[in-house]
């Protein structure tokens, strides 16, 4: 059996012209290859609210602001749902899921859909909206301060970074900073290529530069020939940054102060970290084995910018 569509303005027309030639209901539906009742359900519709004379344009035009207004989608499955909710539990974005099922199974769901099934789901009393990304705060605007933060006499500003760390067409070049506990001692040191997004994550046991740079030149040791540069945060546990320089061949970099968008991918990944670690929690349970499993989550996740697939295969694919 074909499905029902919709009339068209066309059968509109021929419709007005019939019932204006005082032909039946039934010759329309036959000159139409509709059903009668189609055409009752037209002339009952979308007749004048004023006269209640049928025309075609008036017609019409009632019948695509209701479609407008209706704005129904496609129904999903309980299934289809059920797994929607299986990727949302493992922190995956609206966006992410939307990509990955299209691309692996065919289903067409969007992002926004994803986002209104979050939000029925937590008017019934559900917590899938627990799942989902907390945006943080403004940062408090600092009018009349002298610029003083992370001032250290000699070190390369982002500007003087070579060509292939603003272009993102090789791997080997990361930003860094550190994602703090509410004790401000306790934290992690992450670091993010910026070609793939692959995150490595490290705990600190102080916000010290000791620890920061010893850290960092782990992450470098453990991945032979993944790192050219590093762009750092202007933190103080940065300063010693040349620890890093003198036991590699890793050029360090400063952003501006202030700017954190010139580190628009560090600053994304601590918005994912924050997931696993929320702001105000303390970090001072949190062991290295901890760090290793987020860090995984993390690279294990398909992002839109690299067609759905992970930073985990991409890093380890070069």
């Amino acid at each position: 059996m074909e499905s029902y569509h919709q009339l068209t303005q066309h059968e509109r027309y021929i419709i007005a012209s019939m019932r204006q030639a005082r032909n039946s209901v039934v010759q329309m539906a036959d000159r139409l290859g509709r059903h009668r009742s189609t055409v009752y359900r037209e002339l009952r519709r979308n007749k004048s609210t004023y006269d209640g004379h049928y025309g075609a344009e008036k017609a019409h035009s009632y019948a695509v602001a209701r479609c407008r207004r209706c704005r129904r989608g496609p129904q999903y499955s309980h299934q289809e749902l059920s797994r929607v909710e299986a990727m949302l539990w493992n922190w995956w974005s609206p966006q992410q899921m939307s990509g990955v099922l299209r691309r692996q199974t065919g289903m067409q769901i969007s992002a926004q859909t994803i986002y209104r099934h979050v939000k029925r789901d937590k008017r019934r009393g559900g917590s899938l909206w627990e799942q989902m990304r907390i945006m943080s705060k403004f940062g408090r605007k600092r009018y009349g301060r002298p610029d003083s933060r992370g001032k250290l006499a000699g070190k390369r500003h982002i500007s003087e970074r070579p060509e292939a760390a603003q272009d993102r067409k090789r791997i080997g070049h990361w930003e860094g900073d550190t994602v703090m506990g509410s004790d401000l001692r306790h934290c992690v040191l992450t670091l993010v290529e910026r070609k793939t997004g692959y995150a490595i994550i490290k705990k600190l046991t102080a916000r010290s530069k000791e620890q920061a740079s010893l850290a960092a030149l782990q992450a470098v040791v453990e991945l032979p020939g993944r790192f050219k540069t590093i762009t750092f945060d202007n933190g103080t546990e940065f300063h010693d940054y040349k620890l890093i320089e003198r036991n590699s061949d890793v050029k360090c970099y400063f952003a501006t102060p202030y700017h954190s968008w010139e580190r628009g991918t560090n600053e994304n990944t601590n918005g994912l970290i924050r997931q696993y670690l929320p702001k105000g929690s303390s970090m001072a349970h949190v062991t290295q084995s901890d760090c290793i499993r987020i860090q995984q989550s993390l690279n294990d996740r398909p992002r839109k910018r690299l067609g759905y697939q992970n930073p985990a295969s991409l890093m380890h694919r070069a």
